[in-house]
């Protein structure tokens, strides 16, 4: 494995990590949900860290599997265009530095970026319907697996970094570490954690956030030497 490699899982987490107040605002309500339409009673927190767990499972494997179906174009592609990793870097780090504007409410031209998988939603949302309400752990598995595919500016984004791996293997990798890195606030969402979202919430954190994921994304961009460094 190439050294930068070992360098992108947790920069892929942290990603998900910084970013995971747009999450909060995609996926936070539906999470919540989960955990008020459980009766309380006797083995009620087991019950809904099952729920929680099983919902983003779902949520985290459709990202990894999104993120090889990306991968094997990209791979596909550059084996026939040799310039090709340079544009998907620049695109990399021109999303990243898209997020970190819209995560410091600088600009939300993100959100041009997430009507790209409309259509696609458009298809899927009404499968959704079927598992709700949610009355056990398969639905509550299959509706996060349905709900990784809601378009989301910031997923797409690390679609966009984890193009850039050289192997099917190590994008899906990347993307699995990105949503792990969603893992504690959508958790923190579920259990009713509200100190969380006051933090998201707060002015001064999205600035510093946003202002990090612009580095990043400007870190990433060819001129800087990329993510080889």
């Amino acid at each position: 494995m190439a050294p930068e490699l070992y360098l992108s899982y947790p920069s892929a987490f942290l990603i998900g990590l910084l970013g995971s107040s747009h999450c909060l605002g995609m996926c936070g309500g539906i999470s919540a949900s989960l955990s008020m339409a459980l009766p309380v009673g006797k083995g009620f927190r087991l019950r809904q860290t099952m729920m929680l767990l099983a919902f983003n499972a779902g949520r985290i494997s459709s990202y990894t599997l999104i993120a090889a179906l990306v991968a094997l174009l990209s791979t596909s592609a550059a084996s026939q265009w040799s310039e090709l990793g340079g544009v998907l870097r620049t695109v990399a780090g021109l999303l990243l530095i898209a997020m970190g504007l819209s995560m410091g409410q600088w600009w939300q031209g993100i959100r041009y970026i997430e009507k790209i998988g409309a259509p696609v939603w458009q298809r899927l949302s009404p499968l959704t319907r079927r598992f709700l309400p949610v009355n056990h752990v398969g639905q509550a598995l299959a509706l996060g697996a349905l709900w990784g595919w809601l378009p989301c500016g910031l997923i797409y984004t690390t679609l966009g970094w984890a193009a850039l791996q050289p192997t099917v293997g190590s994008a899906a990798l990347t993307m699995l570490f990105f949503g792990l890195g969603t893992l504690p606030s959508m958790l923190a969402t579920g259990y009713a954690a509200g100190w969380i979202r006051r933090l998201q919430g707060q002015r001064l954190f999205r600035k510093v956030t946003g202002g990090l994921l612009i580095v990043f994304g400007v870190w990433t961009l060819p001129l800087t030497g990329g993510l080889a460094h």
